[in-house]
């Protein structure tokens, strides 16, 4: 599905090891469904980091991303002001994620991109 909105938050992070299936549980369960409330919160889409390798320049590229988080969370929002609404505060301390789950993760990243060209 394309991206429907002009505007998408990367939230990136690594979980500790034994936290991994409490944090993906948590995530999916009860997060994602919460910010998925917030108005102006188009839609939420989860990643985790794959091995790369593909050919650049004739030649085959295996690609290591150091340092890089595991885990990422895609939101698509309509504006920045979104971040700052009191919706959003309350959904980002909602269930299980601020006392069981945030303090077991790390190497945290947020970037915010604005959606500059549409094609196909």
């Amino acid at each position: 599905m394309p991206v429907q909105s002009n505007y998408l938050l990367f939230v990136s992070m690594d979980v500790d090891a034994d936290k991994e299936d409490l944090f993906n549980e948590v995530y999916d369960e009860e997060h994602i469904p919460s910010v998925l409330k917030v108005p102006g919160v188009v839609a939420a889409t989860r990643l985790k980091s794959a091995p790369l390798s593909m050919i650049i320049g004739g030649e085959r590229k295996d690609i290591v991303a150091e340092g890089e988080p595991t885990y990422t969370a895609l939101y698509e929002i309509e504006s920045p002001d979104v971040l700052l609404s009191d919706a959003w505060a309350e959904a980002v301390e909602a269930g299980r994620w601020p006392s069981e789950v945030r303090p077991y993760t790390k190497n945290r990243r947020h970037v915010l991109r604005k959606v500059t060209h549409r094609a196909g």
